[in-house]
């Protein structure tokens, strides 16, 4: 692939990918606004934004994976860029809750076929020596688009409606879906010797021998309970600790300098990789002790402004590693096992992520700490241990790499 052709195919995934974020972080950025109009308990919202697109997402990414193993990636990628982004388009005429959430049902479905189908595409098409750098151009698309979800979403709901802004989030995938096709061409796979005609169970088995592809589950679904946590108790923070809410939207800020410190992450970790390929899951290492010490400075500071700062370092940090550890996992497997591969590291993080960090951080929050810092202790609680978890899977990943890396010699 030329640099022209390679940089717009980057950039087009790259966007997609902001969209999809864009489309997903929406309903957080309207909650309030949606449950008000319709009538709705926090209850209801919190199902919108959690269980009716995470779950979804979550358990989809693995079959869809499958599915997208054995067609083409770009009818995937196209036909699930104009299915969520119509269904949130729809979601701005919605008269109830059952049509929401059934929308957002289609959403969390239709995006999980996304990134698997994006990682076995760049996987196959770019150098493997640029894996890192790719996928981490790849993964800044994630906070670009929960910063442009809460700046842009919230600006238009505020001029006009949630309807207008649910509205203005669907139309630009709508419009970029056929240019996708059109410019597009799917990449060719190389015959690997996997079976066609294996189980999905088979295949997960397979790759789950492999003690490498275990740590790096184990490692980078710690470091995805650190950012959900985050994530989701930032905003107390602010307002419990320092009494201050309007720095939570501020926050969003922190999130387009994320998509950057991914990026150098990723290029880090090619330029450690050309001494020893195992040194990539450094950059593993690094988001998880990176971090610590500016949550500390930051979680327990006695104003709410460098508190703000800190925290937001921290950030910085510790979210870092979301290309890395996308691009690790496809030296691991074989080429027909590549989406599946991805749909697996997605089913791992956002269990880990949604379904521990937060509840855990809560539990801790209302049962165990008290008083002012109560939330500021289960956050940095959460953080460590994770933190601990995540040196220590990835020092015996590194331990494996070489004999569990699939090479050209392992295929020829």
């Amino acid at each position: 692939m030329n640099k022209k052709l390679a940089f717009g195919t980057i950039f087009l995934f790259t966007l997609i990918y902001i969209l999809s974020f864009v489309d997903r972080q929406i309903v957080a950025v309207l909650g309030t606004q949606i449950r008000d109009s319709l009538l709705l308990s926090n209850f209801q919202i919190g199902l919108l934004y959690g269980p009716a697109f995470s779950v979804v997402y979550a358990i989809a990414g693995i079959p869809m994976g499958r599915l997208t193993d054995k067609t083409s990636r770009k009818t995937m990628i196209c036909f699930g860029l104009f299915i969520w982004s119509l269904m949130t388009v729809l979601s701005g005429f919605a008269a109830s809750f059952t049509f929401l959430i059934t929308a957002r049902l289609f959403v969390g479905l239709s995006q999980a076929i996304l990134s698997p189908a994006v990682y076995s595409y760049m996987a196959d098409e770019f150098s493997p020596d640029k894996r890192a750098t790719i996928f981490s151009l790849y993964a800044s698309g994630i906070f670009i688009g929960i910063g442009l979800s809460f700046l842009a979403g919230g600006t238009i709901s505020l001029i006009y409606d949630w309807r207008m802004a649910m509205i203005a989030a669907g139309v630009p995938g709508i419009l970029l879906a056929p240019f996708a096709w059109w410019f597009l061409t799917e990449p060719g796979r190389k015959n690997f010797p996997v079976k066609s005609d294996s189980t999905i169970m088979a295949d997960i088995l397979l790759m789950l021998r492999k003690p490498a592809i275990r740590w790096h589950l184990i490692g980078f679904s710690s470091l995805a309970c650190t950012g959900y946590t985050i994530l989701s108790f930032a905003g107390n923070v602010f307002n419990d600790v320092f009494n201050s809410p309007e720095f939570i939207p501020k926050f969003g800020w922190f999130m387009f300098g994320v998509a950057g410190t991914v990026i150098i992450s990723g290029k880090t970790a090619d330029l450690l990789s050309r001494k020893n390929p195992a040194r990539r899951f450094w950059m593993g290492i690094i988001a998880a002790l990176g971090g610590i010490p500016f949550y500390l400075l930051g979680l327990f500071h006695s104003t709410v402004e460098m508190a703000f700062i800190f925290i937001g370092i921290g950030v910085l940090i510790s979210s870092s590693y979301n290309g890395v550890a996308a691009a690790l996992l496809q030296y691991f497997v074989h080429s027909k096992q590549r989406a599946l591969a991805g749909g697996l590291y997605l089913f791992v993080i956002s269990i880990a992520g949604f379904g521990v960090g937060p509840p855990l951080t809560g539990w801790l929050t209302d049962s165990v700490f008290s008083g002012k810092y109560s939330v500021s202790y289960a956050i940095i609680t959460v953080i460590t241990v994770n933190g601990i978890i995540a040196v220590f899977s990835f020092l015996q990943a590194m331990k494996h790499y070489h004999r569990d890396a699939v090479t050209m010699k392992t295929v020829n």
